[in-house]
């Protein structure tokens, strides 16, 4: 379970930095909200986090746009039943694709787009802990991920001390690569390579 956790979680903030990366406006956003809160004498703490609700939002839009496993693990039906209009017998494996899910249009406002605003304002309420099932990034009910708080709180964390800390540049003046490898985790298919410049004084790096 930690081998698991650990590599979506890596999985997830990859993605994050290449869409924020390929969206600069969205960086900018958050590093201004980093400032606001936090500002640059100190680093930043767990108990910053709730503060940061862009950078929450930037955490929930990536797990949309890019699920760290698109295809959650095979479920069983128990009985028959009849679901969108069709049926699904008894004992049948079932199998939900969260990447279909998370870009259906007639849920998602320009799902293709990478907007974190949407979870300010109309998606306010939705949340990844399986009860929102139009968001579903670790599954939900009774078999969902047992390290839901946990991992959404690392991956927060994480980010939020990364941006607070550094700049990010891209190599070259060109969007990043967002082409994903195939298997059961939905990693990049090439690694990202950054620049990065100390936003800090020196002393905090120590």
């Amino acid at each position: 379970m930690m081998l698991g956790g650990s590599d979506t979680t890596t999985v997830t903030l990859t993605w994050a930095l290449c869409l924020l990366l390929n969206n600069q406006h969205t960086l900018r956003r958050a590093q201004e909200e980093l400032d606001k809160h936090i500002g640059r004498e100190r680093l930043v703490k767990e108990s910053d986090i709730d503060k940061l609700v862009y950078i929450k939002a930037i955490i929930k839009e990536t797990l949309r746009i890019q699920p760290s496993a698109p295809l959650l693990p095979p479920r069983e039906s128990v009985e028959d039943c009849t679901v969108a209009g069709y049926h699904i017998p008894a004992s049948t494996r079932l199998i939900l694709n969260v990447w279909k899910l998370h870009r259906d249009p007639r849920v998602w406002d320009d799902p293709l787009e990478f907007r974190p605003e949407r979870f300010l304002v109309k998606h306010k309420e939705v949340d990844v802990q399986g009860k929102h099932y139009e968001l579903l990034p670790f599954g939900g009910g009774r078999r969902s991920c047992p390290g839901i708080s946990f991992a959404v709180r690392v991956m927060e964390l994480a980010l939020a001390s990364f941006l607070h800390e550094f700049e990010i540049e891209k190599f070259l003046d060109e969007a990043i690569d967002m082409t994903g490898s195939f298997g059961s985790t939905n990693m990049k298919a090439t690694p990202l390579e950054v620049f990065l410049k100390p936003r800090l004084s020196p002393d905090l790096y120590v």
